[in-house]
């Protein structure tokens, strides 16, 4: 099975966390295919220069990046998958009850579960944002 990584997954990776040195376990010893967004790439970018990362420390977020396959956006059935999540996050999509109150989810959020599900992949996280979208859109792998 193929893995999308959320974005803070890859701080974990950076970082050398518990949680991170578990994701790269995971990606070493899997033949798996391991996919960010775009959305992802953009985020960690932002990051570092927000934190004022030096060359050293953005060339290793850059060599980590060049490890990924990476979904772009602008994709039809992509765009269709947003806004169907996003629709049953809010428990309006018709047909396709969420069965509990509705769920606000942050616009990137969507992006990187709409890949997941468009990929078919298993998403790869620490948040608990996407819980309700688990068996019914794509599989949570949460490393917590």
């Amino acid at each position: 099975m193929n893995y999308v990584l959320d974005t803070n997954i890859l701080i974990h990776i950076l970082t050398g966390s518990v949680i991170g040195l578990k994701a790269k376990q995971k990606m070493q010893e899997s033949t798996s295919y391991y996919i960010i967004s775009i959305v992802t790439k953009a985020e960690m970018l932002s990051i570092a220069k927000q934190n004022k990362w030096g060359e050293k420390k953005t060339s290793i977020l850059n060599k980590l990046l060049d490890e990924f396959l990476i979904i772009p956006i602008d994709n039809d059935q992509l765009i269709e998958t947003y806004a169907e999540i996003d629709t049953y996050s809010q428990n309006k999509l018709e047909g396709k009850p969420l069965g509990m109150s509705s769920r606000n989810m942050g616009k990137n959020d969507l992006w990187i579960a709409a890949t997941s599900h468009l990929v078919n992949a298993i998403l790869l996280t620490t948040d608990k944002d996407f819980d309700h979208l688990d068996k019914v859109y794509f599989d949570v792998d949460n490393l917590n």
